[in-house]
């Protein structure tokens, strides 16, 4: 039953949360592979982030701006 009702759900795209993820990740200066190794984030879940298939949750967007703020990237 579960998979037959997981069938239906369509992705939900955020064009906001996308493009401030994009606009976060481009000011990083690394591409994903990197991005995903320094933070110890899944890849495919950046991957999901950049393509906006899924939400990168708002407090962990502040924070990694946060860091990338304060390590100077």
């Amino acid at each position: 039953k579960r998979r037959e009702k997981r069938k239906g759900r369509k992705k939900m795209k955020n064009p906001i949360n996308n493009e401030k993820f994009r606009e976060v990740l481009e000011n990083s200066g690394m591409n994903m592979k990197q991005f995903s190794d320094y933070f110890e984030i899944p890849y495919r879940t950046v991957q999901d982030w950049k393509s906006g298939a899924r939400k990168c949750p708002d407090y962990l967007l502040s924070l990694i701006q946060y860091k990338i703020e304060k390590e100077g990237l």
